[in-house]
C-alpha cells in the first residue's frame, strides 16, 4: 500500500537524482525549489528513511534512495507505457515527448519543422533539448535522441537519418584572401584553426584528413577553443582561422558564399546520423509519430 506516497512525489525524487540537485530539478519541472524540497521531505517522512544526503556542494543517495531509484524507475516507465497504450485507443496522439539533439542537428532538421509538428499534433507537448554532449535516455527521462551511429549503445533502436557524412574544412573569403588557400597538408599546417572541445569527454576534436588514400591526423595551432558549434562558426566568420565541422552543419553558409570550402579532396567520410530510442519506447504513440515525422522530413532534406 502506498499510504501517503504518491506518484508525483516519486517522479520528483527521480528528477532530483537525474538533475543532480534540488535547484536543477526545480528548473526542469518548472516548480520552485521550495516545492521540490517539500515533496522530497514528505516522501522521506512517509518512508521513514532519508533518501538523499545533501551538502552545499553535492548530494548522494542513501541505501534507501538507491533501492527506491532501482525499483521506481522501471515501475514508472511501465506505468507511463500503460497510459500511452490506453491513450492510443482514442486515436489521437497525446502526452509529453522529449528529444535531445546536437546544436547543428537542431539548426539543420528541427528548427525548420518543429512548429509544423506542434500544429499537426496539438495534444503532444514537445520538449527539445539542444545539447552537444552525450545524454543517457533512461536516466535523463528522454524519449528520442539523434547522434552519430558509431556512438550508439546496443540497447537502443536506431533508425538512419542520413547517409555517411563528410567532415568539412572551411574559412571566410577574406581570411583566405589574406592567408592563402591551402592545397596540401603541409600548406594547411601553416594556418590556424578554431578548435572544438567535446562537452562530455572534454577532449579536443581531432582534425583528420583523407589524403592520398590514408587517414592522417593534422595538427594546427589553435586560434580559439570552443565547446559550441555556433560559437565555432561565429569565430570562423570573424576571420580567426579555419573551421572544422560536418559539411551538413555549414551547407547553408557554403551555398551562400559566406564560407568557402577548404581542401575538399581531403574531406573524410564519417558515420551517418541516427534517430534512436529505447526498445520499449516505440510502443508509445506520441513517440512513434515524432519518429515518423522526423524520418519523413530527413528524407525530404536528403532529396
Amino acid at each position: 500500500m502506498l499510504s501517503g506516497v504518491n506518484v508525483q512525489q516519486v517522479q520528483i525524487f527521480l528528477m532530483i537524482v537525474r538533475a543532480g540537485s534540488l535547484t536543477a530539478a526545480a528548473q526542469r519541472l518548472q516548480m520552485t525549489p521550495a516545492a521540490v524540497s517539500l515533496s522530497l521531505r514528505q516522501l522521506e517522512q512517509q518512508l521513514g528513511l532519508p533518501l538523499l544526503l545533501r551538502t552545499t556542494r553535492r548530494q548522494e543517495l542513501t541505501a534507501a534512495g538507491e533501492r527506491l531509484l532501482a525499483q521506481a524507475q522501471p515501475a514508472l516507465g511501465a506505468l507511463q507505457q500503460a497510459f500511452d497504450e490506453v491513450q492510443a485507443l482514442g486515436g489521437t496522439p497525446s502526452g509529453h515527448v522529449t528529444i535531445t539533439v546536437p546544436r547543428f542537428v537542431y539548426r539543420w532538421l528541427l528548427q525548420p519543422v518543429y512548429a509544423e509538428f506542434c500544429q499537426r499534433y496539438p495534444q503532444i507537448l514537445l520538449e527539445i533539448r539542444v545539447n552537444d554532449g552525450t545524454q543517457d535516455l533512461l536516466s535523463e527521462g528522454i524519449d528520442v535522441g539523434i547522434r552519430f551511429g558509431d556512438l550508439l549503445d546496443d540497447d537502443v533502436i536506431a533508425r538512419p537519418l542520413t547517409e555517411p557524412l563528410l567532415d568539412a574544412l572551411f574559412a571566410t573569403p577574406d581570411y583566405l584572401a589574406q592567408h592563402g588557400m591551402p592545397t596540401t597538408p603541409q600548406e594547411l599546417s601553416r594556418h590556424r584553426q578554431v578548435q572544438y572541445r567535446f562537452q562530455t569527454s572534454r577532449q579536443l576534436a581531432p582534425l583528420l584528413l583523407q589524403w592520398e588514400g590514408i587517414v592522417q591526423a593534422q595538427d594546427l595551432p589553435a586560434a580559439l577553443i570552443v565547446d559550441d558549434t555556433d560559437a565555432l562558426l561565429d569565430a570562423v566568420r570573424q576571420g580567426l582561422g579555419i573551421g572544422h565541422l560536418l559539411a551538413l552543419a555549414v551547407d547553408d553558409e557554403l551555398r551562400r558564399g559566406e564560407l568557402v570550402p577548404v581542401m575538399v579532396p581531403a574531406w573524410r567520410q564519417v558515420a551517418p546520423l541516427y534517430l534512436y530510442y529505447l526498445k520499449d519506447t516505440q510502443k508509445a504513440c506520441r513517440v512513434r509519430v515524432l519518429v515518423d515525422f522526423l524520418l519523413e522530413k530527413a528524407r525530404l532534406l536528403a532529396g
